[in-house]
């Protein structure tokens, strides 16, 4: 029985030039197609949200918070399992991506921003509304609106400081996924492990993600919980300056670097 030969990992320059290819497919296509894509990512997120209060509810009660937390982390990594395997789209992975695929022309830079607003926006919605929907009626049981309202107020204590540095985090980890998942493009095994593990991790730090945040600050507003409209807007900014700059800044330019270098001359 002969073994099968594993295909060797990609060098930085080839996961760069499908990063490059990527890019300049989301930026070449119709509002529609785009549209739809950011919708169902906001769905998606929505869909970890209700998988980590479900789990720390369940565990909660016979382990503590602590094991809940981690347990309920653990299930929201889900969530964006179901973003990269169901080729649905968070605003966050669109800082690697798109810049990799710019022709740096004046059409390219507005499809940028065109790309920006619409995925936060409607990442917004979608998830916005699928919760509305989820914390109707007492869908969820108590001891899982006890969870994530517990996420919630916890989210909404940061101060500005910490919560921009959260941000940073959140977008640097979530550019560096784009970069894994890419970079393991013929592997799906490796794409849903790494996902996975991106999301929980996010989850369990409380690192501050435009949508991930936005959405659990939601819902325990939904049920009650000391968090404003004002906190969840003012959150919602410091998020998306964060998430740009850790994104841009940490990842994006590294990488794009380090692929630079490593291509042959």
């Amino acid at each position: 029985m002969t073994r099968k030969r594993e295909a060797p990992a990609a060098q930085p320059d080839e996961i760069y030039a499908r990063v490059r290819e990527e890019g300049r497919r989301r930026l070449s296509r119709p509002v529609k197609e785009l549209a739809a894509t950011a919708l169902v990512g906001g769905f998606d997120v929505t869909f970890g949200v209700v998988a980590f209060a479900l789990a720390a509810g369940a565990v909660a009660a016979r382990s503590g918070t602590q094991t809940a937390q981690l347990v309920g982390a653990l299930a929201f990594g889900i969530g964006f399992v179901f973003v990269v395997v169901g080729k649905s789209e968070l605003f966050t992975e669109n800082f690697l991506v798109p810049i990799a695929g710019l022709n740096r022309g004046r059409r390219d830079w507005a499809k940028l921003a065109e790309l920006w607003i619409a995925t936060l926006v409607l990442n917004l919605a979608g998830g916005a509304l699928l919760a509305v929907i989820v914390t109707s009626h007492g869908l969820l049981p108590a001891a899982a609106q006890q969870a994530v309202t517990q996420l919630a107020e916890r989210l909404a204590g940061y101060g500005a400081l910490t919560a921009f540095l959260s941000a940073l985090v959140a977008g640097a980890l979530m550019t560096l996924m784009t970069w894994f998942v890419e970079g393991a493009a013929e592997t799906g095994g490796v794409r849903i492990v790494m996902s996975w593990v991106v999301g929980a991790l996010i989850v369990l730090g409380g690192f501050n993600h435009a949508i991930v945040s936005t959405i659990e600050m939601l819902f325990g507003i939904r049920y009650g919980a000391g968090v404003s409209t004002g906190d969840l807007f003012s959150n919602l900014g410091l998020a998306v300056g964060g998430n740009l700059v850790g994104g841009l800044l940490l990842v994006t330019f590294a990488r794009s670097t380090q692929a630079l270098a490593a291509s042959p001359t």
